[in-house]
């Protein structure tokens, strides 16, 4: 906990918090990410956390978060955590049950998919306002003719494979993606990292569900519909600070 100067006896000093009042982003209503950072609970000093719901196949789309180390901490369901050690060069992927958790290193490439239905994930930050880089703005962002010139790829098959990108995916595929991969295998281990999963993923490239529309930039989101179960809470105008694009509060 980062020491905090902040005055206790304040009438703004806020305990408690709700992060079903903070959605950060949703996909569907059984495929969404609620998000706690400083902005939403101003004593919570040097930790965030992302609550993050997914059903199976669900990938939370590779990314770094340059500025921060993450715990993942497994609470129902399934998932492969996937990193990238940067220091050998090795592709490692570890499943994780209830009760069990991965770490991501500051900065190192990582993304996480569900193997079953009804996965919930507790993402833990060790700073208040975590910043990210997503992949597909990294894709998409990036001319086609440096991929192609970098590479030695031809320029107008990477166009046509990314133009289905138009948007910061952050849970993949998007919906209306007719294409299916194959699952990692449950067997792999939590302990000994199951390597060579990752081409089977399903393709995070698709379509985008015209339901979902981000107005405003990146972080601003439609109202949110509780999932099933949830009680209902009054209607929410998201103001709640999250910086835009690849600041975090927006995972």
């Amino acid at each position: 906990m980062a020491t905090s100067y902040r005055d206790y006896t304040s009438p703004n000093t806020q305990f408690t918090y709700d992060m079903r009042n903070n959605l950060f982003f949703k996909k569907d209503d059984r495929n969404f990410i609620d998000a706690l950072g400083i902005a939403q609970l101003n004593t919570l000093g040097n930790s965030s956390l992302l609550d993050i719901f997914l059903t199976t196949g669900n990938v939370v789309e590779p990314h770094i978060h340059q500025n921060a180390a993450e715990l993942v901490y497994c609470i129902a369901g399934e998932a492969i955590v996937s990193l990238i050690n940067p220091f050998t060069n090795q592709l490692l992927n570890y499943h994780i049950k209830p009760r069990q958790v991965a770490n991501i290193p500051q900065g190192w490439w990582h993304y996480e998919m569900a193997l079953t239905d009804d996965t919930h994930l507790l993402a833990i930050f060790d700073a208040p306002v975590p910043e990210v880089i997503f992949g597909s703005d990294i894709l998409r962002l990036t001319p086609a003719s440096v991929w192609a010139h970098t590479y030695c790829l031809d320029e107008a098959k990477v166009k046509e494979t990314l133009a289905p990108i138009t948007k910061t995916v952050v849970i993949g595929p998007p919906l209306g993606c007719q294409q299916q991969g194959q699952l990692p295998d449950r067997a792999a281990s939590s302990h000994y990292p199951y390597y060579g999963y990752s081409g089977q993923l399903p393709d995070s490239y698709g379509y985008y569900d015209a339901n979902y529309v981000q107005q405003g930039g990146y972080g601003q989101h439609p109202v949110y519909q509780q999932p099933t179960g949830y009680p209902q809470y009054g209607t929410n105008p998201y103001d709640t600070g999250y910086p835009p694009q690849s600041v975090y509060p927006s995972y």
